[in-house]
């Protein structure tokens, strides 16, 4: 059986941001087994999964990326959204469009130190819509 759900998350700042708990609300209650594939419908943002605990990871996360893909080079053509929109799309190609996390005993089975991020890639992304499957 599978069961669907889309919904909205707040305007987030640019950054890494730790979603576990929203994404919770909206699918809750989860099956005793199953998958939880979790879908986001933006190209200029993106989800995975990491370090729960400590907020430097996602500092560094930024840092990181921003080092990686800088905004305002030159070679980039497709600048009609502003400096940061291209950049986003390379951003959220690296680190993918969903994730698929193991449902076990009603929860999600997620290491210790594992949530959810929403990784934001523009200055003013605004809300952004995502799509959870249960599969069990």
């Amino acid at each position: 059986m599978v069961n669907q759900t889309e919904f909205v998350l707040p305007a987030y700042e640019r950054g890494f941001h730790l979603v576990t708990r929203e994404v919770l609300r909206q699918i809750e209650p989860l099956p005793q087994a199953g998958l939880l594939h979790l879908f986001i419908k933006h190209t200029s943002a993106g989800l995975t999964i990491n370090e729960n605990a400590d907020p430097s990871v996602r500092v560094d996360f930024e840092s990181i990326f921003n080092r990686l893909v800088r905004e305002n080079e030159p070679y980039l053509t497709h600048t009609i959204e502003g400096p940061d929109d291209m950049p986003a799309h390379i951003k959220s190609s690296l680190v993918g469009a969903s994730v698929t996390i193991p449902i076990t005993g009603g929860k999600l089975n997620l290491g210790t130190w594992q949530g959810i991020y929403l990784c934001e890639f523009r200055n003013n992304g605004g809300r952004r819509r995502l799509v959870a499957s249960v599969f069990s």
